[in-house]
């Protein structure tokens, strides 16, 4: 179903026009390709591109799935999502992936967040979940640790919490981002049950995240800006590099160093006193039953 929705999201947005094909009159009925004009491209049968469609992707080569990739015109993001969904079609998909981490980081993990000092930076999993960070991390993200729920979660505070209007000046591009990552996510962990769970519960409580999880959009999030305003000190617009820890499979490390000299500099030294006098590290870290999330 997954392969489904995906390949014909991507087919609904490419026109004739995009894709420089010609056309001789008569009324279509949708604006995207027809599964024939995407096989003509890729240069496959119709029948088989119909099969690869409806979710048959086990065994095919990648010379076809760059052809595909090509017809539908898939940035980066798409294409890695396009094979991962071929991956996990296979009979060994299961079997090939390493496990990944979710839970608590290895003390040398802890110590290099407490290292960096000058901004904030945490680890996340492949849910959405804060499972360390340092102290400005644990400050910038204050918000989400106001209620009792551990670990603090990414989805759940954008879409089930007020507050993440506020947070995010730009919640809209914040939600979508959100989302765009854990369809990437389930493309790359589709056996996760963890991970089902909160799709799930998610698309059950917020219908703005059922709505943007049927786009099937997916992104890659390694490096950009991003606008926060923070209760205490106010806006902060930092840049971000995120790193997947190659020895921890399922982890990322995310730091955003202010550019020196600006606005958010400052007012990220304050978030740092201030951090400092509210013992917010202690605060966060302390642990809850891993369910304490539900509703």
């Amino acid at each position: 179903m997954a392969v489904r929705e995906f390949l014909a999201s991507r087919r609904a947005k490419i026109t004739p026009e995009m894709a420089g094909l010609k056309l001789y009159g008569g009324r279509r009925r949708v604006a995207g390709l027809r599964r024939e004009e995407v096989a003509m491209l890729a240069g496959v049968s119709v029948d088989y591109y119909t099969k690869l469609e409806r979710g048959n992707l086990a065994g095919t080569s990648e010379s076809v799935l760059d052809a595909i990739a090509r017809a539908l015109k898939l940035d980066e993001a798409e294409r890695d999502h396009l094979y991962n969904l071929a991956r996990a079609a296979s009979p060994s998909g299961r079997s090939q992936r390493r496990p990944l981490q979710s839970g608590t980081v290895r003390p040398a993990l802890q110590f290099m967040l407490d290292a960096i000092t000058a901004a904030p930076a945490f680890i996340g999993n492949h849910h959405m979940d804060i499972v360390a960070a340092n102290q400005l991390g644990y400050a910038l993200y204050s918000e989400m640790y106001r209620g009792p729920a551990r670990p603090a979660n990414h989805s759940r505070f954008i879409f089930l919490d007020s507050k993440a209007r506020d947070f995010y000046p730009n919640w809209e591009l914040a939600a979508n981002t959100n989302v765009a990552i854990l369809r990437t996510q389930s493309g790359r962990n589709p056996f996760d049950k963890r991970l089902a769970d909160l799709v799930g519960e998610l698309s059950v409580r917020s219908e703005e995240f059922r709505t943007r999880w049927a786009a099937n959009n997916v992104r890659r999030h390694y490096a950009g800006t991003k606008v926060f305003r923070h209760p205490v000190v106010g806006e902060l617009e930092l840049p971000y590099e995120a790193m997947e820890l190659a020895e921890d499979p399922g982890f990322t490390l995310t730091v955003y160093p202010a550019v020196p000299g600006s606005p958010s500099d400052e007012r990220l030294r304050l978030l740092a006193s201030w951090a400092a006098t509210e013992r917010i590290q202690a605060v966060a870290r302390t642990t809850q039953p891993q369910d304490a999330h539900r509703p």
